[in-house]
């Protein structure tokens, strides 16, 4: 942290108290006629290059150079400086370079507002956003939806649930603003995590009755929480009403009622009917459903339903999605009960873990394989043999390569153009040409993907050319049908230095 960054910290008027800063804000209490914004004459506006900030450090450094520009940036530029500071989470820097600016006289608006007191409440410090806020109606300034759902959320932060539910019915008995779907959810997500569950849905039905509307979000808090506290019933209810309404459901209202709803009061069949029902509406059920529908079936004896819904479940998106963790977790399940995986899950597994670079992991899933009453595949070998070509792991992958063939499981094509893509993308142009070689011999045929990538390397090597020979016996093979258009262009034009390297593997 640079020096700059530091002098804000420990500005005196910063303050320690049960281990977190304190902060007095002198501008509190200072008079706000200089906050107003300034007629200038007509002049160009500095250009600020706000993707330059990657640390806090950097947002220093370019306020330091905002307080040097001429003319001044306009306030909207030191918002979008706060907004970047408090992304990084650095809320105690935010309100220092708040402080400074107002010190300095810098134009603040609403919006600089609404930055300094949500650093407040993050702070746990909601109590001197509401001076901020006090300061300003002082000065005229008049607070916005943004302002009091803040403050509000500030409150349930503190676990002032009391004063918080205080502020709502003042801000409606009041009409201090129109509250929105932001308010209505910061409320109904606060009652809810404060345990105030019922009061969250009388809430809840208070709004159904009114013009302010809670959106699928307010629904989903609220269902989940009644889920969590065993109470699907009203749960259900709930989800019933919103159907009528015509909010439609999404994946996490579903997923409350699957997994903390039915699941976890041994409803399982219902929990697998709303499933089918998630699916009958194009939403996908995450790795976390199907664990608990299987441990469900599981524990009522269910096996032979358990081990559907496992044959069910899509493996592939699931290990695509990096859901690796909980893959493993539903694997061990099964096990558990004597369930056994066949080799088609291992290979997704496989595929998975090298796709996340967690090679060691895959090597020992693949060695384990045997001890499982499991022979890997052809498709098992490929994955493997791939993903160590592409580490660079090229004697590995040789030596995997002479046990798939020793073994009995014969290399095809697919073997091959996935181990020379992973050679070439790691620029070993002599071992893809071994490999190539061996592909010729067997009666196999880059692919598409393959020749691109080598003739990428060949020109990055000075080789720009192919000769005319090899595009000449392309063209008699027909094997050029199955390159991409710029692959074959740069054939059709070729006229090779070096025949020697490439000629024969190719061709």
């Amino acid at each position: 942290m640079s020096f700059s960054t530091m002098a804000l910290i420990r500005r005196p008027f910063a303050a320690k108290k049960r281990g977190i800063f304190i902060y007095p804000l002198p501008f509190l209490y200072s008079s706000f006629h200089n906050l107003s914004h300034k007629n200038r004459p007509f002049s160009p506006k500095p250009i600020i290059d706000f993707s330059c900030i990657h640390e806090v450090d950097d947002a220093v450094h370019l306020f330091r150079q905002m307080l040097r520009m001429r003319p001044q940036p306009s306030v909207v530029n030191f918002n979008k400086l706060l907004s970047a500071i408090v992304k990084m989470k650095q809320y105690s820097i935010a309100l220092n370079v708040f402080d400074e600016m107002r010190q300095l006289g810098i134009p603040v608006d609403l919006w600089t507002m609404n930055i300094a007191i949500n650093c407040c409440c993050l702070l746990n410090r909601v109590d001197f956003g509401f001076s901020i806020l006090g300061s300003f109606f002082k000065c005229g300034y008049e607070p916005d939806v943004t302002t009091f759902n803040t403050l509000i959320k500030g409150l349930f932060l503190d676990n002032k649930v009391v004063e918080a539910k205080k502020l709502f019915k003042k801000l409606l008995t009041l009409k201090l603003c129109e509250p929105d779907e932001v308010t209505i959810l910061v409320v109904i997500n606060g009652l809810c995590k404060a345990g105030h569950t019922l009061t969250a849905y009388d809430l809840l039905k208070l709004f159904e009755k009114t013009s302010f509307k809670p959106n699928v979000c307010s629904y989903s808090t609220v269902i989940d929480s009644l889920c969590k506290d065993r109470m699907v019933d009203y749960a259900l209810h709930i989800l019933a009403k919103m159907i009528d309404k015509g909010i439609s459901p999404n994946i996490v209202t579903y997923n409350s009622v699957v997994q903390d709803g039915y699941s976890l009061v041994g409803k399982i069949d219902k929990a697998r009917k709303l499933l089918d029902s998630m699916l009958g509406r194009g939403l996908k059920p995450s790795i976390i459903n199907y664990n608990s529908l299987i441990n469900g079936y599981c524990k009522q004896g269910k096996v032979e339903e358990a081990w559907c819904l496992f044959l069910g479940v899509p493996h592939k998106s699931l290990c695509m999605e990096k859901q690796i963790a909980e893959a493993f977790s539903f694997l061990h399940i099964m096990e558990k009960k004597g369930v056994n995986p066949n080799i088609t899950t291992y290979n997704t597994l496989i595929h998975g873990l090298c796709k996340e670079g967690k090679l060691e992991i895959a090597r020992n899933l693949f060695n384990s394989l045997p001890s499982k009453g499991l022979q890997p595949g052809i498709t098992t070998y490929t994955i493997f043999i791939g993903s160590l070509c592409e580490e660079g792991l090229i004697e590995e992958a040789k030596t995997l390569l002479i046990e798939m063939k020793k073994s009995g499981c014969v290399p095809d094509s697919v073997t091959y153009n996935v181990c020379i893509q992973g050679l070439l993308k790691r620029k070993e142009l002599s071992e893809a040409k071994t490999f190539l070689a061996d592909m010729k011999r067997l009666g196999f045929s880059p692919d598409s993907a393959t020749m691109s990538l080598l003739l990428d390397r060949i020109k990055e090597e000075g080789r720009d050319n192919i000769s005319l020979e090899i595009k000449e016996k392309l063209y008699r093979s027909n094997k050029y049908e199955f390159w991409p258009c710029s692959s074959l262009d740069r054939v059709i034009s070729a006229n090779s230095s070096n025949p020697n390297s490439l000629h024969d593997v190719v061709t």
